[in-house]
């Protein structure tokens, strides 16, 4: 059964030292657990936390929570890793911001690293793809019943129904996801005030996960070519170029990342496009097979894509690297949050606004839906991945068990499986 849910936040201006602290040590539980757990990519790592932290916990409502997503949609930067921001934000303030991305970023970064350290040390990616061939399909379980439960508050309209149809059918075409977004936001402006039903201030939000930044491949690997064992050169630095064309630099490294994580819109091939443009063609930092293979271990490993960068940031300097890498691809997104956080409340109780906001999360409702089905297409491929998405949603709609055990579930089953096939 569902844990009794307190209450929606009130702000945390009055809270006690006594109680901000009790917010702050749950928070970082949560979001440790998560950063541990969240397999799938950004749209997974959403569901879980709207599962967390609206449906268990109640510290928001599904509209509050979707406002959120909408905003991350507006701005640059890995936008499950912003999400947790923010409701650390609406939870405990600036010191709840701090720690609930710090305690989603922190133990990702140290699996990726841990997994770095492998692929320097023996040249190949550890072998993960009995567990993924589980994990995929309870993923897929968890984002489509994220989507039911906002979807509900998302489309509750005839106007928002059309729209998130209109932007559904041209993310299946390939319109660029900006457009389908601010497109959307625009039009459902012009038809409200045509119409006279504007939103309401402080009306319910129309939203679903974000889905224009995840990759089609969000739940599987990469196909990546093999790397060889990287060879130490310019001081201990990891990579297979024989001839660097520019001196290795940990403040170039910094800033290349923070570039990246203040500008980066779009899905995880447009991350691919950056590090190639400048970590491979420029700079020649990485060879082809380093950077597909970075890339896939952000997928396959939980919590943020994003740590694609720690992986990097290992290859080319070791600990330090990765340590500056990871700051510096995350910490835009904590400055993006603290600017946009407070005046979230202010654009949707101006009606312009928030019809703006009702407009985009309903095209983000319908980027999601798109994304889901590929991801779902790559993940349910024969009868056993079919019975274990029915295990998964059993698990989660029946028995309402917490998504960290199906997710451990999905991966037993996985390897369980090719055991038996092998």
């Amino acid at each position: 059964m569902a844990a009794e849910v307190e209450p929606p936040s009130p702000g945390v201006s009055g809270l006690s030292p006594d109680s901000r602290g009790a917010r702050l040590r749950e928070l970082a539980g949560l979001f440790f657990r998560l950063g541990t757990t969240a397999f799938g990519g950004p749209a997974a790592n959403i569901a879980m936390m709207e599962e967390e932290a609206v449906r268990r916990r109640g510290w928001l409502t599904h509209a509050e929570f979707l406002d959120m997503i909408g905003a991350c949609n507006l701005i640059p930067g890995p936008n499950s890793t912003e999400m947790a921001i923010h409701l650390g934000h609406r939870r405990a303030g600036f010191a709840g911001l701090a720690v609930a991305g710090a305690c989603f970023i922190v133990p990702a970064a140290a699996i990726t690293i841990a997994v770095a350290w492998i692929y320097v040390r023996f040249g190949a990616m550890p072998a993960v793809g009995g567990a993924l061939y589980g994990i995929k399909p309870v993923i897929i379980v968890i984002v489509v019943q994220a989507l039911w439960r906002l979807g509900l508050t998302a489309a509750r309209t005839p106007t928002l129904i059309a729209i998130t149809a209109a932007a559904t059918i041209a993310a299946f075409m390939g319109v660029n996801e900006m457009a389908i977004l601010l497109g959307a936001g625009l039009l459902t402006v012009a038809i409200e005030s045509l119409t006279g039903a504007a939103a309401a201030p402080g009306g319910a939000a129309a939203a679903a996960i974000v889905a224009a930044r995840a990759t089609p491949a969000a739940n599987g690997v990469v196909a990546a070519s093999p790397a060889a064992a990287p060879s130490a050169i310019a001081g201990g630095v990891a990579t297979g170029v024989a001839i660097v064309a520019a001196p290795f630099s940990l403040t170039t490294m910094f800033l290349l990342f923070a570039k990246i994580g203040a500008v980066l819109f779009g899905s995880g091939y447009v991350l691919l496009a950056f590090l190639q443009a400048d970590f491979v063609d420029r700079l020649h930092w990485l060879t082809q097979g380093q950077l597909l293979d970075a890339v896939a271990v952000g997928q396959f490993t939980p919590g943020p894509v994003f740590c694609t960068a720690t992986f990097i940031g290992y290859l080319l300097g070791r600990m330090p690297g990765a340590i500056v890498a990871t700051a510096g691809i995350f910490l835009p997104a904590f400055a993006f949050v603290a600017i946009s956080g407070p005046i979230l409340p202010r654009l949707r109780r101006s009606p312009i606004a928030g019809a703006f906001l009702d407009g985009v999360n309903a095209a983000s409702l319908a980027l999601m839906v798109a994304v889901t089905w590929q991801l779902g297409r790559a993940a349910i491929i024969d009868a056993t991945t079919v019975a274990i998405t029915i295990v998964g949603g059993v698990m989660l709609m029946r028995l309402r068990l917490n998504s960290a055990w199906i997710v451990l579930t999905g991966a037993a089953l996985g390897m369980l499986a090719g055991k038996l096939h092998g």
